[in-house]
């Protein structure tokens, strides 16, 4: 059995922490909730006993799309296994791993653990191919595009408009775990007008996503955790499916070949080079480290043909006719159809804030795209099935037996 290697912080930087815990000197960059702002500042405004970022945290987790996180596919979507990770659970391992950091550094843990469980809540079924799909059939009617960053804010911000904070949806929006950089300062972000004009940009130009920065060091933290969580439970997870055997098959790197020795050498050289500073930095060798890894798993898990092409064959012929479906359904005002029964009456049920602009009035495509992109994978397969029948088209899961 091979030996792992598990890195341990340096004597100097544990003796640092050590001492600033004790003589109450530890570093102060993190974000202060008494600063936080909200669109409607005389709103949800903190306490004693429950600040602005623990706000933001049981608005998302009481928000009426958290619960479908559940059934949402992480990277296997044909898979009846409950040992395999769904989105709620990957969250919730961002969430995890960037409070561990983050308590490290002296961090605002309320909103790590905000943008952390928020920041994928406007994903797709059937993760990022699923992803790709809906956007392609949306740029074709609007010449938009869909990213579930910028639709996470949506949800929050728009779909159910729930006052959070700018620090928080801030740093959902940049969470960008397809992106690693060595180094992450964060950006400012000075008002909702400025984030406001972000977030049409990536609307209109879909590199865009790829060019924004957090503006705290909690939502760079989370930024990279989000790669950090993924990149060996991808692993282990491939391993269940039967995609590969074992990790050996997989090519040892700098940073680990498996689940835990990923997720502690990460973090600690985050720790190690970021403790005290205005950043968040991990060394060359653990960034060229990280990329290694990450490359690896999309050779031999992500970009495998049989799951492509899977996808290819179901999921977005299934996608792209369900769109029309519904588009030409809300256009007729066919009440009797899933997108009013199933969408738009939920939508207005579940309204928290003053009806200004009410629902119904949202530009058609757009309204198809919030239901789409809302759907589980179950309930994705599931309508397809109802509102076509005689369809040939179906998903075949791989069962336990």
């Amino acid at each position: 059995m091979k030996i792992r290697n598990y890195e341990r912080l340096s004597p100097e930087i544990t003796e640092r922490i050590k001492y600033d815990k004790e003589h109450n000197c530890r570093p102060q960059f993190g974000a202060k909730s008494s600063n936080a702002t909200r669109r409607i500042p005389t709103e949800d405004v903190e306490n004693v006993w429950r600040s602005a970022y623990i706000r933001d945290v049981d608005k998302i987790m009481h928000s009426p799309f958290y619960n479908r996180y559940t059934d949402k596919t992480q990277v296997f979507s044909f898979y009846k296994n409950d040992d395999i990770t769904r989105r709620a659970l990957h969250v919730q391992l961002v969430s995890r791993i960037a409070r561990t950091i983050g308590d490290a550094l002296n961090l605002n843990l309320d909103l790590i653990e905000a943008i952390a469980l928020g920041h994928d809540i406007g994903h797709t079924p059937f993760g990022h191919p699923g992803e790709r799909f809906l956007s392609e059939v949306y740029h074709a009617e609007t010449g938009r595009y869909f990213n579930h960053n910028v639709h996470s804010i949506r949800v929050l911000d728009g779909i159910f408009p729930l006052n959070m904070t700018l620090d928080t949806l801030d740093g959902i929006i940049t969470h960008n775990g397809e992106f690693e950089m060595d180094e992450y300062r964060p950006s400012l972000m000075p008002d909702f007008d400025t984030f406001d004009k972000m977030v049409e940009s990536c609307y209109v130009d879909e590199k865009n996503i790829l060019e924004i920065i957090p503006s705290t060091l909690e939502g760079c933290v989370v930024r990279v955790c989000d790669i950090i969580a993924y990149l060996g439970k991808d692993r282990q997870d491939a391993i269940k499916a039967n995609l590969i055997e074992s990790h050996s098959e997989l090519e040892d790197g700098t940073i680990g070949t498996v689940n835990q020795e990923i997720i502690n050498n990460l973090m600690v050289n985050i720790i190690e080079n970021s403790y005290g500073k205005p950043y968040i930095k991990m060394d060359n060798e653990h960034y060229l480290g990280m990329k290694h890894a990450k490359r690896v798993n999309y050779e031999q898990i992500y970009l495998r043909d049989n799951l492509t092409k899977m996808l290819n064959e179901t999921v977005k012929p299934m996608m792209q006719r369900l769109y029309y479906k519904l588009l030409a359904d809300l256009k007729a005002g066919d009440r009797s159809s899933p997108i009013f029964t199933h969408h738009i009456d939920f939508i207005n049920n579940n309204y928290y804030a003053p009806k200004l602009h009410p629902y119904i009035e949202t530009e058609p495509n757009q309204i198809v795209v919030d239901y789409i992109a809302s759907m589980t994978d179950d309930y994705c397969a599931e309508i397809y099935k109802y509102l076509f029948p005689e369809s040939n088209i179906q998903i075949n899961y791989r069962g336990y037996f």
